[in-house]
């Protein structure tokens, strides 16, 4: 079976290319093949010999993603992607434009096995997680098909990062790399349902990227209703594993909370959340829900969301409310991939 070349880091290739009898500044070069230039096969290393490429191809293999299907905002040039994979398999990630210049959302796993109930992504389950390379590859494609430098990552697509914890962090390697791409690990943000135990060994890493916790509600109840993994780590485990990760890499978190109407968007929810939160290095991002027609969620009214935000303000807390971007081509990560494998499932049903 051929290595997935994509997904080693410098040092192992080096130990890979020595193992096949070449020179060491061999993998150099092709590292910057891989990770710099960012290409798909053997054959376009125009500065190795056909030999060497034809060994390289008896080898490895490099996992990339091809465009399925590709959606562009009539309203502010956001980009939805619909990949396949090498298997067949279908992610989304959506590229997002903003004065500082290109943001990938990726995914980590096809499918996700968490349950939200607001979230499309976990409607089919999960399937399988993602290879380092195949997350890598999503910023790659991209790139090649914007012809833009991606230079922001936010972890927020189909699956939960810290569920592939190991393949996750490897990428992570990858990306910041000085030799590849060399993203800032403070330019990536990397989202969890609140998976207590690996927030705790993220912490013990003491990465500086930014970690976005998806809240969603303010005590037990609420919450178990609309994530099922709060029925394992409650919210005081939660709010304590965050409160530790504060402590111990000084970095501010950010939670997410996804209004939906009349669930979680009340003044008294507010009110317990700013109790919740008190004293703690964060920031609160608030986000009308994406409406998916099988969770049966609403987005909270425009009033409601302007009431929650001024409640928490006026508690000193820094919040914002996002900016709703792609709302035209279905951005929320999950319905592409949904909407697609449905028309397929109709065409493969015909006569």
């Amino acid at each position: 079976m051929k290595e997935d070349i994509l997904s080693y880091n410098l040092e192992e290739l080096t130990e890979r290319v020595v193992a096949l009898g070449l020179p060491k500044f061999r993998a150099g070069q092709i590292y910057r093949w891989l990770h710099k230039v960012g290409v798909t096969s053997f054959s376009e290393m125009t500065d190795l010999s056909l030999s060497l490429r034809e060994r390289l191809d008896d080898s490895f293999v490099i996992f990339s993603c091809s465009i399925e299907k590709k959606q562009v905002s009539a309203y502010d040039n956001t980009v939805k992607y619909l990949f396949s994979l090498h298997d067949g398999e279908w992610i989304e990630s959506v590229v997002m434009e903003y004065k500082y210049g290109h943001t990938i959302c990726v995914s980590s796993q096809v499918g996700c096995r968490m349950g939200c109930r607001f979230c499309a992504s976990t409607l089919g389950g999960v399937v399988r997680n993602l290879s380092p390379s195949e997350i890598l590859s999503q910023v790659y494609a991209a790139e090649r098909d914007l012809g833009v430098r991606i230079s922001h990552i936010v972890m927020m697509g189909m699956g939960e990062p810290l569920d592939n914890f190991d393949n996750v962090m490897k990428f992570l390697e990858l990306i910041t790399d000085e030799n590849g791409k060399n993203v800032s690990m403070r330019h990536i943000s990397l989202s969890t349902c609140g998976l207590v135990p690996r927030i705790g060994e993220l912490a013990d890493k003491k990465l500086q990227l930014t970690l976005s916790v998806s809240l969603h509600a303010p005590n037990d109840r609420l919450r178990s209703e609309m994530m099922p993994v709060n029925r394992k780590w409650g919210v005081s485990q939660l709010i304590a594993a965050c409160r530790g990760y504060t402590e111990k890499t000084s970095r501010r978190i950010s939670f997410e909370y996804a209004l939906v109407r009349g669930k979680n968007d009340t003044p008294a929810c507010a009110e317990e959340l700013a109790s919740l939160l008190k004293g703690m290095l964060c920031h609160i991002n608030l986000i009308p829900v994406n409406e998916v027609r099988e969770t049966g969620m609403r987005k909270s009214t425009p009033e409601n969301v302007k009431r929650f935000e001024s409640i928490l303000a006026a508690k000193g807390f820094a919040v914002t409310v996002r900016r709703e971007l792609g709302s035209d081509i279905d951005a929320a990560c999950g319905q592409l991939r949904r909407r697609a494998r449905l028309e397929q499932n109709v065409e493969n049903e015909k006569p």
